[in-house]
């Protein structure tokens, strides 16, 4: 995962939300003050989770907008924001919100790169108690260079 992608400005830690809703309003806030989406693509992050629950497992939830808001992603951008109680996901706990902004097909390799990370359990689980954006920025990185071996 290139580097540009993920960035420690885009990693928060020790998080807290009342509920899903109020952690996808923080990956979205994360997005848009990085740079990496308008305004605009924030009501749609709500929308696409209405539609589909973005509940992928392992304790990670990946919100993002619906298609027909990538003309509001400026930049690709991942947002990285871990919550360590824990928010309830429509019946699952949810520890983990990677928040992405993407066009296209550079959402197919972004996912694939994070199911590979949370297929192993020791990683996923690291993932989901880095003590620090390095730490978070190394586990994405290697998924990348791993995958593409």
């Amino acid at each position: 995962m290139p580097t540009e992608t993920l960035a420690a400005e885009g990693i928060r830690l020790g998080c807290s939300a009342t509920s899903r809703e109020d952690a996808i309003d923080q990956v979205g806030q994360v997005l848009l003050e990085i740079g990496a989406v308008s305004a605009e693509y924030l009501p749609a992050m709500h929308e696409r989770e209405q539609s589909v629950s973005t509940f992928i497992g392992a304790q990670v939830a990946i919100p993002h907008g619906t298609d027909a808001s990538r003309e509001f992603v400026k930049r690709t951008s991942l947002a990285v924001l871990q919550f360590p109680d824990g928010v309830d996901w429509g019946g699952h706990d949810v520890r983990l919100c990677v928040g992405i902004a993407a066009n296209g097909s550079e959402q197919v390799g972004i996912l694939s790169a994070l199911a590979h990370v949370l297929l192993d359990d020791d990683k996923a689980a690291e993932l989901r108690s880095a003590a620090d954006a390095e730490t978070v920025i190394r586990l994405l990185d290697s998924l990348g260079e791993e995958k593409n071996q």
